[in-house]
C-alpha cells in the first residue's frame, strides 16, 4: 500500500495530472462518434475538471463490434490460463506503479476523501486483480461419473462479450469487482462508467492495454444511461451484462434483456442494511467505533452501509452518546487533505436528495441526535435521527448518504422483524456478546452477507451481492464471481 502524501503534496499532483476525456475502444483513445461531450465535475469545489467523450448508440455498436471480433478470434480467450494470468499481473503491477495518480483521479471525480482512495480503493482494487489473475489456472474443469461406454466432460467457456455498468460511489474499486473475474474468464468487455465518475475507468483500460491486454479486449464508453447503458443492455452481441446500481435502474435492463436476446443480468442493486445491537453487549464503545465506520465511511454513499441502527431499548441512550464521541474523530473537509474522512455529495443533485430525508426527519418530528446541518458546497454533516418507526421513509428508503436512522426494539424476535422488514437484503450486521444469539440473528437475517460484531463487506475471497430486491443472478467477489462470466458445457465422448 502506498504510503499518504501530504495535502500539499496531493494538491500539487492533482495540478500535474493529464485527465482521460475520450472513449477506450479498441486499444486506443478516441472521440465519440458524434463528436459530442459533457462537464465532468469536481464535487468538493464545483468547479470543471474536463469535457469527457459524450458516446451514443453507434459507439456502442462500434465498441461491441472490436469486443467480438476479439472473441471470435480468441486472442484473449484463446490464450492459455497461465498467459491470461501473467498479463492480468503485469496490469496489477503498472495500477500499483500509479497509485498516487488513481487515487487522486478518484477524489478529484467523486468527491471521495483521497485518504479513503489511498488507503482502501486502490489497494484493494489492485489485490482484486492479483487474486482473480491467479485464480484462473487453479479452477478445473469436471468429468461425470458415466462409466466404461462413454466420456463426460464437463467444462467452462468465457460466456463472450460482456458488458460492465458500473456506479459512482466505488468506481475503481467496482471496476476492479468485474473486470478481475471477466477478463480471468477471457471476455472482451465493455464498460460503461457512471456519467459522474468516469476518469479511473478510462485510466485503467489505458493501464491494461499497456499490459498487454489486447486490442478490443477492454472498452471503455462513457456517457449518458439512455445514449450507452441501455443500448449496452439491449445489444444482441452482448451476452451477459453485470450492473451495479440502483434498484429502478436494474428493473431496466432485465427488461433490456427480455426485449433482445436474453443475455444474462447479473444485478447488484440498493440496501437499507441494519445493525442490530442486543443488549448483552457489554463494550459499546467497540460497537459505536464499528457503527460510526459502517454508517458513515465513503459519506454514506455505499449500498451496504449500515444506514438502520435496531437497538435493545436498555441500551439506547448509552450507544448514542458513545456514537456522538466518535463522530467528532471524522473530519469534514477538503477530500485532497488526508487528514479528512468525509468528503462532498457526488452531485448537487444527489445532495439535494440526501438533504431531502433530512428535512424529512423534521416533518415527521423525530429527533436529531447528531448533525443534521449540511456546511459549503454540497456537504452533508454525519447525522443520527432517533425514534425512526418501521412507516418511516427514513427506515424504508435508500438514503445513499450519512444518515443513520435508530429504532428500538425488547425482543430478540422483534430486533429479527424490523431487520427484515425491507424490500432489500444486500447485508446486516448482529452485535452480541452471546453465541447462541449471533447464530440465530445471522441465520435468521435475509441478507447476502451478516457480519457479527463488526462492520464490513468480507473480502475478496467471499461472495458479495443480494436477497430480493438487492439483486440476483450472481456474485461479485470470491471464486464464484467467474461462474456469471462462464458457461458450463457437456462434452459426450462415446467410448464403445
Amino acid at each position: 500500500m502506498a504510503a499518504l502524501l501530504s495535502a500539499l503534496d496531493y494538491a500539487a499532483l492533482a495540478e500535474t495530472i493529464v485527465l482521460p476525456t475520450q472513449a477506450f475502444v479498441d486499444g486506443a483513445f478516441r472521440p465519440a462518434l458524434s463528436g459530442k461531450t459533457f462537464e465532468t465535475t469536481n464535487p468538493a469545489t464545483g468547479k470543471v475538471l474536463a469535457h469527457i467523450a459524450a458516446c451514443g448508440p453507434e459507439d456502442v455498436d462500434a465498441a461491441v463490434a472490436c469486443a467480438k471480433a476479439a472473441f471470435d478470434d480468441g486472442r484473449w480467450s484463446g490464450q492459455s490460463p497461465a498467459a491470461r494470468k501473467h498479463t492480468l499481473l503485469r496490469f496489477a503491477d503498472l495500477l500499483e506503479a500509479h497509485a498516487h495518480e488513481l487515487a487522486v483521479m478518484e477524489s478529484l471525480d467523486s468527491g471521495k476523501p483521497v485518504r479513503e482512495c489511498q488507503n482502501t480503493d486502490v489497494p484493494e482494487a489492485i489485490h482484486t486483480i492479483r487474486w482473480h489473475a491467479e485464480l484462473i489456472d487453479k479452477i478445473y474443469d469436471h468429468t461425470a461419473p458415466v462409466g466404461e461406454g462413454a466420456l463426460a466432460l464437463v467444462v467452462r467457456e468465457p460466456i463472450g462479450v460482456v458488458g460492465l455498468v458500473l456506479p459512482w460511489n466505488f468506481p475503481l474499486l467496482m471496476l476492479a469487482w468485474k473486470i478481475g473475474p471477466s477478463l480471468a474468464a477471457g471476455c472482451p468487455i465493455v464498460v460503461k462508467p457512471a456519467k459522474e465518475t468516469t476518469l479511473t475507468a478510462l485510466r485503467v483500460a489505458e493501464l491494461a492495454h499497456q499490459a498487454g491486454v489486447p486490442a478490443g479486449v477492454f472498452n471503455v464508453l462513457p456517457g449518458g444511461g439512455r445514449d450507452v447503458g441501455e443500448p449496452l443492455g439491449r445489444h444482441r452481441d452482448v451476452t451477459m451484462v453485470s450492473f451495479t446500481g440502483s434498484t429502478d435502474t436494474g428493473r431496466l435492463f432485465l427488461q433490456y434483456a427480455a426485449e433482445s436476446n436474453l443475455k444474462r443480468v447479473v444485478l447488484e442493486c440498493g440496501g437499507k442494511n441494519p445493525a442490530v445491537v442486543l443488549d448483552d453487549v457489554k463494550d459499546l464503545d467497540a460497537v459505536a467505533r464499528h457503527l460510526v465506520n459502517g454508517a458513515f465511511w465513503n459519506m454514506g454513499e455505499n449500498c451496504s452501509a449500515s444506514s438502520r441502527l435496531i437497538v435493545h431499548a436498555d441500551i439506547k441512550c448509552a450507544l448514542l452518546e458513545r456514537i456522538g464521541e466518535h463522530i467528532q474523530e471524522w473530519k469534514m473537509g477538503n477530500p485532497l487533505d488526508p487528514e479528512n474522512r468525509l468528503g462532498a455529495m457526488v452531485s448537487k443533485a444527489h445532495f439535494e436528495k440526501v438533504r431531502s430525508y433530512i428535512e424529512q426527519a423534521a416533518t415527521e418530528k423525530l429527533t436529531v441526535v447528531v448533525g443534521g446541518e449540511t456546511e459549503r458546497g454540497i456537504y452533508v454533516q454525519p447525522t443520527v435521527v432517533d425514534g425512526v418507526g418501521p412507516d418511516s421513509r427514513l427506515f424504508q428508503e435508500e438514503i445513499f448518504g450519512p444518515v443513520l436512522s435508530v429504532t428500538t426494539f425488547t425482543t430478540v424476535d422483534e430486533a429479527i422483524a424490523l431487520a427484515n422488514d425491507s424490500v432489500y437484503g444486500l447485508a446486516a450486521s448482529v452485535y452480541t456478546d452471546d453465541l447462541r444469539h449471533a447464530i440465530k440473528v445471522a441465520r435468521a437475517i435475509r441478507a447476502g452477507v451478516v457480519t457479527v460484531n463488526c462492520f464490513g463487506e468480507g473480502d475478496v475471497t467471499t461472495p458479495f451481492g443480494g436477497y430480493k430486491e438487492s439483486g440476483f443472478g450472481g456474485r461479485d467477489k470470491s471464486q464464484w464471481a467467474h461462474d456469471q462470466y462462464t458457461e458450463i458445457k457437456t462434452i459426450w465422448v462415446d467410448a464403445q
